[in-house]
């Protein structure tokens, strides 16, 4: 007889529990209505422990009002990336159960919100980035990555801005698993501009960009093909074992890397930097020769050749490499910016011989043909910065460096015109 009464107080305790959480999560909903978020979530905290044993409704109404919360938080800049995480973790477990359970009441709204979260995660994250705070941004790349696999280039991001953010064991798993889906991130880009707001707009394919020219939203189409981003990656994820101490493994996953994916000369290049940084300068003089035979014409592929040639203070080559590629495109900014920095570096002996001078007779006469030197190697960049300045007008380092080139040599008039426009 006492077991009966026991059955029915354990039923009754149940009955009680499953009214509290129901009052719960009305309570939390009422609160979120009125504008209180925080109040909410803490609503629904005291429900946690009852609601695995909710309802299949209940669960998925209990994950809505929590996601939907967490969410409000975050669009009030409320710890913005912890609460989307937070948010979006509550919406998934939200589809979980609806899936299970065969009955969706709130699912598309959850996936709506989820892609929402995706876009401010990734708009938080390049706020993070631009804050010089790598780290917090790649997290958040990783995380929209997290919440759609199939946007691949949130998780090439991630990595980057890890390597950026110098967190290189958080990012070496990332290349790993970029290296196992053989990602390249190779494609077209189709813009438009806007002709609302005058910025330039992004379409997902040639067919959507077309369109918004003919409706007259937009003019100024431009399709520009991407590199892929395959050489980077093995290359960041080589450097990162050669400073594990693991080069062998290093040496090997770039070599399988070239015989899967024989076309891509990016990776030629990857190779190519792994020597050099090995010091292993003959493999490396090999490699580059077979980048140039491979494709002589590629402007790309010559303009970092001339990079890796400048990293290895080979000023020579660099500057052969750079005037190629400015022989095969004219209009290539960064090939004149890097002409004038490769030049710019013979100023650093003469001014450090100019600095260890006298005031005898030889050491002054000496000063003067060191300072002639000086004059010669600015006077040698002014074309260089100049047409970088004309292609690039908007990037800084350009107008500044020519402008500090203009007050070395007192050049006043050229100097002022210069400073009208920056």
């Amino acid at each position: 007889m006492k077991s009966k009464y026991v059955i029915l107080a354990s039923a009754f305790l149940i009955s009680v529990a499953t009214f509290a959480q129901k009052d719960q999560i009305k309570n939390a909903e009422k609160a979120l209505k009125g504008g209180d978020a925080q109040g909410a979530i803490a609503q629904l905290k005291d429900a946690e422990n009852l609601i695995v044993n909710a309802k299949d409704t209940e669960q998925a109404q209990y994950y809505f009002i929590q996601g939907n919360a967490y969410l409000d938080l975050a669009t009030k800049k409320v710890e913005e990336g912890k609460n989307l995480l937070l948010a979006a973790d509550s919406y998934k477990k939200l589809i979980e159960v609806e899936k299970a359970s065969g009955k969706q009441k709130y699912s598309t709204q959850a996936a709506t919100s989820i892609t929402n979260i995706r876009g401010q995660l990734i708009n938080s994250a390049i706020a993070d980035t631009q804050s010089n705070k790598s780290a917090e941004g790649a997290k958040k790349l990783y995380e929209a990555y997290q919440l759609d696999k199939k946007d691949t280039i949130n998780l090439y991001y991630a990595a980057s801005t890890y390597v950026n953010a110098q967190d290189y064991d958080a990012a070496l798993p990332m290349y790993e698993e970029l290296k196992k889906l053989n990602y390249s991130g190779k494609g077209t880009s189709y813009t438009a501009v806007n002709k609302a707001s005058g910025s330039e707009d992004g379409f997902n394919n040639l067919k959507d960009r077309d369109l918004a020219i003919k409706l007259g939203t937009h003019d100024n189409p431009k399709t520009e093909n991407i590199p892929s981003k395959r050489g980077e990656i093995y290359k960041n994820y080589a450097l990162i074992l050669v400073q594990k101490g693991r080069t062998e493994d290093a040496k090997k996953a770039l070599a399988d890397a070239r015989k899967a994916n024989p076309e891509d000369s990016s990776l030629i290049l990857s190779e190519a930097n792994l020597y050099l940084e090995t010091k292993d300068y003959d493999t490396y003089k090999k490699l580059v020769g077979e980048a140039l035979q491979k494709d002589p014409n590629n402007k790309e592929l010559i303009f970092n050749l001339g990079v890796l040639s400048a990293n290895a203070k080979n000023a020579a080559d660099a500057e052969k490499y750079y005037l190629k590629v400015i022989e095969i495109d004219p209009y290539y900014a960064n090939a004149y910016l890097n002409l004038a920095a490769l030049k710019l570096e013979a100023e650093k002996p003469i001014i450090d011989e100019m600095n260890k001078l006298g005031t005898s007779d030889k050491d002054m006469k000496r000063y003067d043909v060191l300072k002639k030197q000086r004059e010669n190697v600015f006077k040698s960049v002014i074309p260089y910065l100049k047409k970088a300045n004309e292609l690039d007008p908007k990037n800084e380092d350009v107008s500044k460096t020519l402008l500090g080139v203009y007050k070395a040599l007192e050049m006043t008039a050229e100097a002022k015109a210069l400073k009208a426009t920056m």
